[in-house]
């Protein structure tokens, strides 16, 4: 099975589990838009429509949030599994969001444009390294002067010991939350397809594809918002954003 059967045989219920399998939920996702925000706005505020790409977007639920946040975003979501996809596309559209849905995989060419914001959650450590440093190129290659890359991600402890480690807090933590046995091991066969890096290497990729500000904006033990911005016209109050970079 592939990593697109997998998550397209859970797009029904995928949403419903997020609050259980992600503990820093709200943490996790509330900065990941707030890093995301700042271009955004300034695009509206110049009088453009600002544009998104959502990268493995799933159903949709990082790409909900920014419409939320900044309204009169329109969003192009990526991913490799259609039911997923249409999960996305139906909510969106009950909200009336403009957006548009491309079924490719993240290591194919990106769709054209140019964009205010390329945004992941979550689907970027299923490639291997390799391929997410020629994604991070890609995407930031995508950026308008002044755009952004926000990778809200599954990482790897920066030790074997501290990956462990990372996995018993996961297991405490989900379980504390409500996740019972069978989710719990759905999602841990799910995690085979996983090939994540750690926070200092991938910070490090960014700023080797050419990206400015890079940091890591948030850690709760494996889950860590990094981000980038494309030098040029900067977005207003992009360099007000506090940082809590922690290596990992």
């Amino acid at each position: 099975m592939s990593v697109a059967e997998a998550f397209d045989a859970v797009a029904g219920s995928y949403d419903a589990a997020r609050r259980r399998l992600v503990p820093c939920f709200d943490a996790f996702y509330t900065t990941a838009v707030e890093v995301a925000a700042p271009p955004l706005r300034a695009a509206l505020a110049a009088g453009r429509t600002p544009e998104v790409l959502d990268l493995g977007a799933g159903t949709g639920l990082l790409s909900a949030l920014l419409s939320a946040a900044v309204p009169g975003v329109r969003l192009t979501l990526l991913d490799a599994a259609p039911q997923m996809l249409a999960v996305a596309a139906e909510q969106l559209a009950g909200r009336g969001v403009a957006h548009r849905v491309v079924v490719a995989d993240l290591t194919g060419p990106l769709p054209a444009g140019r964009y205010d914001a390329v945004v992941s959650a979550l689907a970027i450590h299923h490639l291997d390294d390799v391929a997410k440093r020629d994604l991070y190129r890609r995407a930031a290659g995508a950026l308008v002067p002044g755009g952004v890359f926000v990778n809200a991600e599954q990482v790897a402890g920066p030790t074997p010991e501290l990956d462990r480690r990372y996995h018993e807090i996961w297991l405490a933590q989900v379980a504390a939350l409500g996740s019972d046995a069978v989710e719990i091991a759905a999602a841990e066969q799910r995690m085979a397809y996983d090939r994540p890096a750690s926070v200092t290497e991938q910070c490090r990729w960014l700023t080797e594809a050419g990206l400015d500000d890079v940091d890591c904006f948030f850690k709760a033990w494996r889950f860590a918002v990094i981000a980038g911005h494309r030098g040029g016209r900067r977005a207003r109050g992009t360099s007000g954003m506090t940082s809590g970079h922690t290596s990992g």
